[in-house]
C-alpha cells in the first residue's frame, strides 16, 4: 500500500532527504497516524506533500524498516530513503479537484500526517 507523507518543509523538506539520502521519520503524536505507520511495509512506496509552506505532493521515499521503540513499543521507527523529485508537483487544490480523492480521508481528517493511499491515487500523483 503506497502513503502520503506530510512534511513540514520549513523543518524537513524532501529536498531535505534527498540531502540525507535516507531518515527516521519521526515525531508523528497523533494516534491514527501511529497506527498507520506501525501498519507499513519495507519497501512500500510513499509520496512526500510539503505542508503548510507550498501545500504540494512534491517527491517520493520508499520504507526501508519499520522497527519500534524499545521505551516506547507503541512508537514505530519507520526508516525512509529518498526516491525522486515529481516530475511536476501536485498542488492541494489540484489534488482536492481530482475525482480519484473524492472521499478521501486525507480531506475527511486534513490533519493526518500519514495518509494511506490507493494505488489509483499514488499512479495519480505521480503520473497525472
Amino acid at each position: 500500500m503506497p502513503y502520503l507523507l506530510k512534511s513540514e518543509p520549513d523543518k524537513y523538506s524532501f529536498d531535505d532527504l534527498l540531502r540525507d539520502g535516507e531518515t527516521v521519520w519521526d515525531g508523528i503524536k497523533n494516534p491514527q497516524a501511529l497506527i498507520t505507520l506501525r501498519n507499513m511495509k519495507p519497501g512500500e512506496a510513499c509520496i512526500i506533500y510539503h505542508s503548510n509552506v507550498g501545500k504540494a505532493a512534491v517527491g517520493t521515499a520508499k520504507v526501508v524498516s519499520v522497527t519500534t521503540d524499545p521505551a516506547n513499543p507503541r512508537i514505530p521507527i519507520v526508516r525512509l530513503k529518498a526516491g525522486k523529485p515529481l516530475k511536476r508537483e501536485k498542488p492541494l487544490a489540484e489534488i482536492r479537484d481530482a475525482g480519484v480523492f473524492q472521499g478521501s480521508i486525507m480531506f475527511r481528517q486534513f490533519r493526518l500526517s500519514v495518509v494511506p493511499l490507493s494505488d489509483e491515487q499514488y499512479d495519480w500523483l505521480i503520473h497525472g
